[in-house]
Parts: structure tokens; C-alpha cells; sequence
């Protein structure tokens, strides 16, 4: 193997180990368990809580109005940071405008109730807690220190050991297993925007990271916590999270092989393929030193901290101009759907005679909770915190986990990225995994109640 200066080394022990600790590592809170990235998000949302809100604001400002120039301005020579930004299609150019209109309408409370709610656009809005002026600080810590994860060796040294098993078992590279326990012990959103940057970075192929953003980006711990309180089930948390991991994994097993993950293309985002079997052990080294050769390898290529300090700073700008406006406009639109009309309600009709068959009980008001989570992962279980049926209880909160795909946070954050992913596709991922889920759930159901 070759030989490595010190300070290589220390670039992928060090580093390596500070983006575990950030983003791997959960620590007991008051708020119970949470990953330091999600503890220093929480802080500065703390401190910028009187005025965060009109920072959203701005910035969807600024974002809707640079698209517009853009549109006018034609583009000269290499592409720069400004075309980055702003040079984006009509559409996303719609939803940033929108995205301003729905803040808009919110914080100077004008427009009709249903936009105006703290149960619609104040969900996402609100400086206390709202979900999008949350993600501006989350953003700016993952976006400046998810490098430690990426550029230093990490997935490189755990890739090639574990391509044996995520390979054949999942159909995705060895190191999309870093992804998985991310967002496992912190948050699927973590999993997004690390799922993403690889993608861009050439290191996941178009299906790789559509799979893997789709399946492998579960529910944090804290979050399954929150679910289980607002539908009254916090005593039976183990079981309720085992049956969460048993079809967590069964659903991975199955996903990547139907539509319409499995009709993804397998070309880089610029349309190359990777070499055949570029994840193959040469034959001078085992499993373990051709991971340690290819970290050391990447840890060497990234000696110039100060470019990856920029790049850090690029990433934080596209996140907040491209990403958080979408989630705005497509959340607005999912929870004013889901709490003021019928929508998901007649989408959820046709599961009532399946939840009957299975013997669900109260299968009727059931079935009203099946596609709802689509807007939001929560909302399932508020709507049914008031049957009686433990078992049904536990039906709808682990199928609302077990779906993954909600637009007011990761469907929301996956169109506002590079991912080659659709509202349709995430649609048609959220119903082909609510389908595999309820005999699975309603079957461990019965045998725990």
C-alpha cells in the first residue's frame, strides 16, 4: 500500500472521528436522544427565534427574484456560484415564488384561513419551532461540517467492507450503510443531504441515490418518540420500534427491485456510467486495507482545508436558496390538502376494505389515516389519537413511520435537490411502501394485542 504523510493520516483518523461524533453519535438530551449536529441546530434556533422567521423570508426573496433575473439574463461563459443559485428551471423558479407568497401570507396573516393556519403554512413558518426556520440552522451546521462524513475517508474505509452485504442484500454501494446510520441515530433529513452530495460528487449512480434517499433515510428515535406520544402509545415503544426496524428492513429488501426505483437509470448525474466492478478488491488487498487505502487516498486529496471551508459555505447558499422554498410551497400545499379538504380522506377510501379483511378494528377511521401521511408524517397519528382500539393505535403509528415519504419534510427536501426524483415518484414510493407495510404491521399487530 502506499505510505501516507502524517498528516493525511490525521486528516482521516481526526476528521473522520469529529464527523461520527457530529452526526453518528447520539447523546442523552432533555429532550431525549439527539445527534450534536441536531443539538447545535436546536441551540442557534434558540438564539435566532425573534427574527428567524423574516430571514426565511428574505431569502425566499431573494431566491424567487434571482430565478426570475436569471430567466432574462442569459448565461455567459463557465457557470458561476450566481447561475448555481439561480439559474433553475421555470418550475422551481414557481415554487420559490410561491414559497414567498405562502410566508408571505402567513406572517402578515392575509389570505384565506386555510393558508394562514398554524396547522398549514404556521407549521413550517412559525420562529418557535416551525419546520423550515428550523432547517435554515440545521442547514448552516450540515452544510459547513457534512465534509467531515464525505471528504476525509470515512465512506471509503466502511464502503469496501461493507459492499458484501448492502451489494447483494440492497442493491447499493457499500458506503451507503454511513447513510443509513445517519439517519438512523439522527435524522433522515442528515440522510438526504448526504445521499445527495455523493450523488453530485459522482459517488452514487442516479438509481444508487434515489434508492437510498428513499429507503435508507428512516425516522430518527426522537422522532419515532413524538409519534408514540401523540397517539398515546409511549409504554409500548420497544415493540413498536422493533416492528418499525423488522419491516424497515423487509421494505428495503423489496424496493429497490420494483417500480420505480428499479427503472431509475445507473448512470452518474452527468449521464457517464461507473467503471464495472469498481467496488472489486484487488488482489493484493483484503477488505480492510483496500478501504484503509481508498480513505487514505481521499483524505490525501483533500488537504486544502481552506477549499473545503468555501465549498462548505456554497453548500450552506444552495441549501437555504434552493431547498428550503420548496419545502415552503410543497408543505403549504400537502397540509392545506390534508387539514382543510377531503383529499387524502377519498385516497384513504379504498384501504378501508383492506384494513377490514385484515381485521382492523375501526377499520373505517383507519383508512383515513393511510395516505394522509403523505403530507405529513405526524399528521396520522393526531387524527387517530382518538380511537379507542390500542391495536389500531399501534396499526396506524407504525405504518405512518414505515412510509417515509412526507412532503413537509424529506419529500419536500429530495425535490429540492439534485435527486432524480418526481412528486410523482415520490408518490408512487409512498403507496408502493404503505401496500407492502399494512399486512406486515396489522399481522405483528394481532400477535402483540
Amino acid at each position: 500500500m502506499k505510505k501516507f504523510s502524517a498528516y493525511t493520516w490525521f486528516l482521516f483518523l481526526a476528521l473522520s472521528a469529529v464527523g461520527v461524533f457530529l452526526f453518528i453519535t447520539p447523546i442523552s438530551t432533555d429532550d431525549g436522544l439527539k445527534v450534536p449536529i441536531a443539538i447545535l441546530a436546536n441551540w442557534l434556533a434558540g438564539k435566532v427565534e425573534p427574527f428567524i422567521h423574516w430571514f426565511a423570508f428574505g431569502t425566499f426573496i431573494i431566491a424567487a427574484l434571482g430565478s426570475v433575473v436569471m430567466h432574462v439574463v442569459p448565461q455567459k461563459g463557465p457557470r458561476t456560484l450566481m447561475d448555481a443559485l439561480f439559474r433553475v428551471h421555470w418550475f422551481w423558479t414557481m415554487m420559490r415564488v410561491l414559497a414567498v407568497i405562502f410566508a408571505g401570507m402567513y406572517l402578515f396573516q392575509v389570505g384565506p384561513e386555510s393558508f394562514i393556519s398554524d396547522y398549514t403554512a404556521g407549521l413550517l413558518i412559525t420562529p418557535d419551532g416551525g419546520l423550515v426556520t428550523f432547517m435554515f440552522t440545521l442547514f448552516l451546521f450540515a452544510g459547513l461540517l457534512l465534509p467531515l462524513l464525505t471528504d476525509f475517508g470515512l465512506l471509503e474505509f466502511f464502503g469496501s467492507m461493507m459492499v458484501k452485504i448492502m451489494r447483494p442484500v440492497f442493491k447499493v454501494p457499500g458506503r451507503a450503510a454511513i447513510d443509513c446510520l445517519a439517519s438512523w441515530v439522527g435524522d433522515g433529513t442528515i440522510g438526504v443531504l448526504l445521499t445527495a452530495k455523493q450523488y453530485e460528487d459522482k459517488n452514487y449512480t442516479g438509481r444508487e441515490a434515489a434508492v437510498i434517499a428513499t429507503t435508507f433515510s428512516v425516522v430518527s428515535i426522537t422522532f419515532c418518540i413524538v409519534v408514540l406520544e401523540t397517539i398515546g402509545m409511549s409504554h409500548y415503544f420497544l415493540e413498536f420500534y422493533g416492528t418499525v426496524i423488522f419491516t424497515g428492513i423487509l421494505l428495503a429488501l423489496i424496493m429497490p427491485r420494483v417500480f420505480p426505483l428499479s427503472r431509475k437509470a445507473d448512470t452518474l448525474i452527468d449521464g457517464s456510467k461507473l467503471p464495472e466492478n469498481y467496488e472489486d478488491v484487488p488482489a493484493h488487498f483484503n477488505a480492510v486495507t483496500f478501504g484503509l487505502h481508498n480513505a487514505l487516498s481521499k483524505a490525501d486529496s483533500n488537504k486544502n482545508l481552506g477549499k473545503i471551508v468555501a465549498s462548505g459555505f456554497k453548500n450552506v447558499l444552495e441549501m437555504w436558496f434552493a431547498v428550503t422554498p420548496v419545502i415552503m410551497a410543497f408543505g403549504t400545499i400537502a397540509l392545506v390538502l390534508a387539514e382543510f379538504t377531503s383529499f387524502f380522506k377519498i385516497l384513504g377510501m379504498p384501504f378501508e376494505p383492506i384494513l377490514a379483511l385484515l381485521q382492523i378494528p375501526e377499520a373505517g377511521e383507519a383508512a383515513q389515516t393511510m395516505i394522509v401521511g403523505f403530507a405529513d408524517m405526524l399528521l396520522p397519528s393526531i387524527l387517530g389519537a382518538g380511537i379507542e382500539s390500542e391495536l389500531t393505535r399501534f396499526f396506524i403509528a407504525t405504518v405512518s413511520v414505515t412510509q417515509l415519504i412526507y412532503m413537509s419534510e424529506v419529500g419536500g427536501l429530495i425535490l429540492g435537490t439534485k435527486l432524480p426524483l418526481k412528486i410523482w415518484d415520490l408518490f408512487v414510493i409512498f403507496l408502493v411502501r404503505t401496500i407492502i407495510s399494512i399486512p406486515i404491521v396489522a399481522a405483528i399487530a394481532h400477535i402483540l394485542f
